[in-house]
């Protein structure tokens, strides 16, 4: 199993939780005993990191499937204590899924931009189908200014250029 320090070694995976849960998160990830399950108390007090931050960074982790907790409950107090481990042997599966999850989205927007013609306000920037600009008769609903067509080619190519660059990045080229 891959350490804490390594994973955050990598530029990569490090920018990645870095967006994910900012510098205390990281600074969290880094002291988390290895291996070990601790309380969120337990941890903003081992860490010195803010309780409130210590929760919030767990909380997000868990959302992503890279910590889990296990309950326990006092039998006097009937409190109940969540003790934490990290599942950071999760993390490029984690990865992956979020890339295709875009790529699909980069799809679906490229085969929007192929399969459509546009027409555009030069007064108001606003651009439209021309469905839409047809339904209108080409003047802009906004200004009433004569619609021009909208040559979108550059957007098509640069996300079939990323659209590319995903694919050959995963493997699925």
């Amino acid at each position: 199993m891959v350490s804490i320090t390594e994973l955050l070694a990598d530029q990569a995976i490090n920018a990645y939780l870095f967006r994910m849960v900012g510098d205390e998160g990281i600074e969290l990830l880094k002291r988390f005993p290895e291996g070990e399950e601790r309380s969120d108390e337990e941890l903003a007090e081992l860490t010195e990191i803010n309780l409130n931050t210590v929760r919030h960074t767990l909380y997000t982790l868990y959302e992503k499937r890279l910590a889990e907790y296990r309950r326990l409950k006092n039998s006097e107090t009937g409190w109940l204590t969540y003790l934490w481990h990290l599942r950071m042997d999760r993390l490029h599966s984690v990865i992956e899924e979020e890339i295709r999850d875009a790529l699909e989205h980069l799809d679906a927007r490229l085969a929007y931009e192929e399969k459509n013609d546009f027409y555009i306000c030069k007064d108001c920037g606003i651009i439209y189908t021309f469905a839409d600009a047809a339904e209108w008769n080409f003047e802009c609903p906004n200004c009433e200014e004569m619609l021009e067509h909208f040559d979108n080619e550059l957007i098509a190519t640069a996300l079939r250029k990323r659209v590319d660059q995903i694919k050959e990045s995963i493997g699925s080229a």
